[in-house]
Parts: structure tokens; sequence; C-alpha cells
């Protein structure tokens, strides 16, 4: 393997702009990569070969001109929930196995106008619903650090992408854990964004009040890079936010990243959550994230044990408001306006619906579209998903009070290292507990990062950086001081 295919964002930057490497070459050196171990690992569904050169040549056009930027030229794969108009959007499902995307999500034409480099679309739990990409109705995608453990999910291809080295960075969706939990287990950065940071506009919706768009990448500066390529309002999402929401001021730096170094860890206080740290959390784990916090204590910063007592009710809620929406979401793929349909011989529309939907979802879908619409249903609204969301709502008041005397919080990202293949497909609320960490965070819109902290038995382990709601910035510097000491 090429060894340009591990340079990060930054380093391949540079190389760029010295003209000591071509995005023609950068591009080429990945889809090789790609074609040598792919067929094993499965981090891409599709790639697009013929479209990725043509994009490296108008990239390596525009620097040869002077008219660079961050993002110029470095190549990317794209989780395939994410629309690329007239390329394939499966979501890793049956039910639109056929389909192509009619227009480019937002985030695509954000990228697409600072000429990065689309490689191919990234493997995924079938509609996101899953915690290690076993779900996906084209195969499972492997863990590149242990082929036979899992590289989490729903971003699992995307995770196991960068891991692999094939591709500088890519992009993923987090629901209740989707970046940051592929992101701990195949030993990358994941971060997910403040709801409203980055618009959903061309995401493949599973549950609209959580899903959000992030980067997977080899560092904690690469995720800031990107992260400042894709957010920002966006008039087709109106949940997205301006300027006048974020508390950072990024008007008084010079460039994208040049607020990462403006930081002080000695004005910082990190709160610890004990529940994160109480009985179910893997003692290898929980020792190697101790170290990491222990670590940023020593250099200065002022660590606070903190509580939140709703959290013992949040991976609970989730799976309450989650299928709620699930169901409503994905009511549209009825097998008549498009995606998949098993039409033909039935007597009744009613048939063609119940055969269609059967056929075109696995079975984690049907159970989370059964889940949602039995909450939803008359006489258990009230009961469940009523009683969910005003749950929820304490929850949030829970964070905001924590972060009145705390700047982030800390902890581990998932109870275990990548478990293996097959291990937990049988016991669904086995993997369900794989996120009870991240699920919290996604119920109160605040921002994540996970970075890589050590390894339990020989495989990595993140630690969870959480922050106040649009302090996204101040979530990456702490994340990127630790990258730096480590």
């Amino acid at each position: 393997m090429n060894d340009i295919c591990k340079l990060t964002i930054v380093e391949a930057r540079k190389l760029l702009d010295e003209k000591k490497l071509s995005s023609v070459e950068l591009t080429t050196a990945y889809l090789d990569n790609i074609g040598e171990k792919d067929s094993i690992i499965m981090a891409f569904l599709k790639t697009m070969n013929e479209s990725a050169l043509e994009q490296s040549k108008k990239a390596d056009e525009k620097i040869l001109a002077g008219d660079s930027n961050a993002l110029c030229g470095i190549p990317l794969g794209i989780k395939d929930n994410i629309m690329v108009e007239g390329f394939s959007a499966t979501a890793g499902s049956r039910m639109l196995e056929n389909y192509k995307a009619p227009y480019d999500a937002t985030v695509i034409r954000f990228l697409e106008s600072v000429n990065t480099i689309i490689l191919g679309k990234t493997n995924c739990d079938e509609f996101a619903m899953g915690s290690s990409t076993e779900n996906s109705a084209f195969g499972a995608t492997k863990n590149p650090r242990d082929l036979s453990k899992v590289p989490g999910g729903s971003s699992g291809g995307s995770a196991a992408a960068v891991a692999a080295d094939e591709c500088s960075f890519a992009l993923g969706s987090d629901t209740g854990g989707s970046i940051r939990q592929p992101a701990s287990f195949c030993g990358v950065v994941g971060f997910k964004p403040s709801y409203g940071r980055v618009s959903r506009y061309g995401l493949i919706a599973m549950a609209s009040s959580f899903d959000q768009i992030g980067p997977l990448t080899k560092t904690v500066e690469d995720s800031a890079i990107v992260f400042d390529a894709i957010s920002g309002r966006d008039r087709r999402d109106a949940t997205t936010v301006g300027p006048e929401r974020i508390p950072f001021m990024r008007s008084k730096y010079t460039n994208t990243t040049e607020y990462l170094k403006d930081f002080d860890i000695k004005k910082i206080t990190i709160g610890v959550p004990r529940e994160f740290f109480e009985e179910g959390l893997d003692a290898e784990v929980k020792s190697t994230v101790q170290k990491a916090i222990d670590k940023l204590e020593s250099e200065g910063a002022q660590i606070k044990e903190v509580s939140l007592p709703s959290f013992k009710y949040s991976l609970a809620v989730y799976y309450i408001v989650l299928p709620c929406e699930v169901s409503a979401n994905l009511a549209r793929f009825d097998g008549i306006k498009y995606g998949f349909s098993k039409s033909g011989e039935e007597s009744t529309l009613e048939d063609v619906y119940m055969k269609s939907r059967h056929t075109g979802f696995g079975a984690e879908v049907r159970r989370r579209i059964m889940l949602g619409a039995y909450a939803l249903s008359a006489g258990y609204y009230d009961a469940y998903y009523l009683r969910a969301q005003k749950v929820r709502t304490k929850l949030v008041e829970d964070f905001k009070k924590v972060f009145e005397n705390v700047d982030v919080l800390m902890g581990p990202v998932a109870p275990t290292t990548a478990f293996g293949l097959g291990e937990k497909v049988g016991n669904p609320l086995q993997m369900y507990l794989s996120d009870i960490y991240t699920v919290p965070v996604n119920l109160a819109g605040l921002p994540a990062l996970s970075v890589p902290v050590g390894e339990a038995g020989g495989l990595p382990v993140g630690v969870q950086i959480i922050g106040p709601q649009f302090y996204d910035e101040n979530v990456l510097q702490v994340g990127h001081f630790y990258e730096k000491i480590k």
C-alpha cells in the first residue's frame, strides 16, 4: 500500500500545495487501496472511480492556479444514507437497492464547493439502525484492527474506511452514537456536532429529532477542518442555526483551525459523570479512559465528579421515542411511489404494501417500525411516547444544570471494545446496550467527540468529550489538546 494513504488532511494539504503530490495521485492511491483490501473489509458499497478521477483533475487545476483551500483535492467516503446526485443511495437496504439520488445533500454541495473528491459510498446498518454494521442488506463490514470483530455502527463502513486508509476522511450520521461508537471501535476520531450545526437535508431520515451528520477522521484537527466546511445555516433545514446562536467567536481567527491552539487547559473544568463508571463498564476500558482523564488533570485541568440523575432512563427513552420517529419516517416506503415493490399477482393494494415492506425491510427495521407504531397507537401514546418525551426534557435539564459548573464532560464511548462478528446479532437488547453512553447526547442535542486514548485487550478504546449545545469548538479544543499530549 502506498504510504500517502496514511496522510492526514493537514499532511496531504501541505504536500498538495507544495506540488509534491497531486490530487490525481492521491485519489488513485486510495482507489488502488480500496481495490486491494476492501473485498475483505467491505467498507465501501460502491466506488465512483471515473467520477473521482475527473474531480481530482479539476482539483489539481485549482491548486495550480493558486485557488486552493483546506479540503481541495482531498478524497473522502460518504455513508450510503447521504444523497449524492446521480449515484446510489441505498441506506444499506434492499428497499432502496436500485434508488439513485435525484439531488445532492447540503453537506455534499458544501464539500463539492471546496473541490473534495468523493471516492464512493460506505456501508451502514440498514436505514442507520444498528450498532455493528451487520444489519446491512449487502453484507457486514469488518473491523480493520481485527477482522473477526465488528467495526461498530451504524457508520461502521465510514469508520472502517478511515481506519483502513481507504480514504482521507469520511462522513457518517449519528442518531444514538453511530459516529462515536464505530470511531472508538476502529481507533479513529468521530465527531457528532450539536443538533442544528450541520444540515440534515439530503440525509435519508431515520429519526429526525436525533439524526446528525458528522466526520470520521484520523485526527481532531482534521475533524475541525471538515466540520468548518459542512456546518452552517441551510434554508432547506429549518433546524439549522446561524452565527447568532453560536457562542464561539470564530471571526477573530485567521484560519479554520487556529482556535484549536488558542487554548489553556488550566482554565477548563472537566466533569466526570459518576453514572458513566458504574456497573456494566468493562474494567480495562474503564482504566484506559480514567488514565486519559488523569492525564488532562496532570496538565492542569480541574476534574469534578458530577451526576446525571436521569441518565438511567436515557436508553429506555431513546428506544421509545426513536421507533416512533422511525415508524413515521419509513411509512413512505410502501412499494408504490419509489423503492422496492413486491407487486405482480397480488389481489389488493394492501397485499402490495405488506409484501413490499416485509421483503424490502430487514428484521431490525421491521422491529423498530412495529415498536413505534405500537407506542403511537390509541391508548398507548400517553403511556409511552408522551411520558418518554417528558423524561427526555428532564435529561436535557440535567445536562444544563451540570454545565453550569463544568466546561465539558468526559467518559467512555462504549462499555466494551469491539465485539465479535455475530456475537450479539441474536440479542437485540445486548446490542442496544452498546450505545448506553452515547444516546443521552442525542436526546439532548449536544456535541460530542470520540478520541482514541489507548487499547484494552489489543483493541482500540475511545474517550467521549461532551459539551453544551452549540459549544462544538470547545469540545474540539479539548480533544485536540489531549491528542497532542497523549
